[in-house]
């Protein structure tokens, strides 16, 4: 089945039904992932599945529909309630199809051939969870999981564009538990890839698992104080999902966003850059075209700490005055709406040691717990886990703290270490932080 012909047919029936404009998006997957807990097969699932949304315009009205049939012999009655749906919503004077047709750009070596059977999946899960088991301290698991998917994606407008893209992945995750009784700890790791070449080792994910349980057993809690602290690179990536929350364009747009007006001004530290790229070859959430058919393009979203632009898709770019950039993300279900692609704060020059040799008392946090961020002031207040840092060192085990600050403050005295991987989509080096206030004992 040709996707684009699919698609290029329900936009068809669609002006047939009385639309004045259309966009299709098709989404085919297949995925296939297994669970072992404590030597036990727990899980081993595969499904596939096509789904199919259609978007029309009556004027400045739209409508959506989707459904999980791709024959053409219904697209007449689907095509048929999308439009009688249209005729009866409010006027939107922001919606439409974008104003400029793109043409996708190169590959991005988004597809990988291999696709692992459920024995070698297994044998992933295994090897994952046998590392972690094997670390002394270590008293049980909560498992290991590995997994393979492939999703295609297919988009056709009325407006003349019409793209297609396969992306796969390959996952692998673990996590243990230490200790006994009411004094236990867990930890985890995990990769995820677009090609299995790239996943890591599942033995050093069990092991880094298993160990960073172990760490973390009889934690203190210490008292209130407003100190340095330090995020690891697995979790200091949330401070850009928030950046990336405050400068997305429907945000803005409402007025909801403490950084609404602080385009081409300071919002990071002096030096910092923070980059967008959709099109990273091999990149967690590279697209060759977005929800909308526009490309994309690589750019310094805050550059030496000024902040360049907004997250947009047409909608919001239009209640702004401007353009899209490229970031409009949705599903067969819902309009789209603006989001990051691969996104990551470039790292400094100093390594995590060095980042923390000067701190005479301070917290390095290595979990996160709670949404506590008020995205329309900036206020933040987190549960975290972590360790003391004493005299430049790493020391005792902490948990059920509060860390507590403002965004503002918090992005603009961060200094990133220069350890930054690419492992999530949205990536960090190690980061510190000047002056944040931890709520203890």
């Amino acid at each position: 089945m040709d996707r684009l012909t699919v698609l290029s047919d329900l936009i068809a029936a669609a002006r047939r039904a009385g639309a004045d404009a259309a966009d299709a998006l098709l989404v085919a997957s297949a995925s296939l992932s297994v669970k072992r807990r404590m030597r036990q097969i727990e899980q081993l699932e595969r499904s596939e599945g096509i789904d199919i949304g259609l978007r029309v315009f009556v004027g400045q009205r739209q409508a959506i529909v989707a459904s999980t049939d791709p024959d053409p012999r219904g697209f007449a009655a689907l095509a048929e309630r999308a439009v009688a749906m249209a005729r009866v919503v409010p006027e939107d004077p922001y919606a439409g199809l974008p104003d400029l047709l793109a043409t996708p750009p190169r590959d991005l070596d988004m597809y990988d051939t291999a696709e692992p059977s459920a024995e070698a999946l297994l044998e992933r899960a295994a090897l994952a969870e046998e590392a972690a088991l094997a670390v002394p301290g270590v008293t049980n698991s909560e498992g290991a999981d590995a997994g393979w998917g492939r999703t295609e994606i297919a988009l056709a407008a009325s407006n003349g564009f019409a793209g297609a893209y396969v992306r796969t992945s390959h996952s692998i995750s673990a996590t243990a538990l230490a200790g006994s009784g009411t004094r236990m700890e867990r930890d985890y790791d995990w990769s995820s890839t677009v090609h299995l070449a790239d996943l890591d080792d599942p033995v050093a994910i069990g092991r880094r698992a298993a160990e960073q349980a172990v760490r973390r057993l009889n934690p203190t809690r210490p008292k209130t104080a407003r100190i340095p602290v330090v995020f690891d690179a697995r979790v200091a990536g949330s401070l850009l999902g928030h950046l990336s929350g405050a400068i997305n364009g429907a945000a803005v747009a409402r007025g909801t966003s403490f950084l609404k007006d602080r385009m081409n001004e300071r919002v990071l530290a002096a030096g910092l850059t923070v980059r967008d790229d959709p099109l990273r070859p091999r990149g967690l959430r590279s697209r060759p075209f977005d929800g909308e058919g526009m490309p994309g393009h690589g750019r310094a979203i805050v550059d030496d700490g000024v902040l360049t632009t907004w997250l947009l898709d047409w909608r919001s770019a239009r209640q702004l005055g401007l353009v899209s950039t490229g970031h409009a993300s949705r599903g067969t279900g819902g309009p789209p709406g603006p989001s990051a692609t691969n996104l990551w704060l470039e790292p400094g020059t100093l390594t995590p040691a060095a980042l923390m040799a000067d701190i005479t008392e301070g917290l390095f946090v290595t979990d996160l717990i709670g949404m506590g961020v008020n995205g329309v002031t900036g206020d933040y207040s987190r549960g975290a886990a972590g360790f003391m840092i004493r005299k430049g060192e790493l020391a005792e085990a902490v948990s059920e703290v509060t860390i507590a600050g403002n965004l503002r403050d918090i992005f603009l005295n961060m200094t990133p270490a220069n350890d930054l991987t690419f492992r999530r989509g949205t990536d960090s080096p190690t980061v510190r932080i000047e002056g944040l206030t931890l709520a203890g004992a």
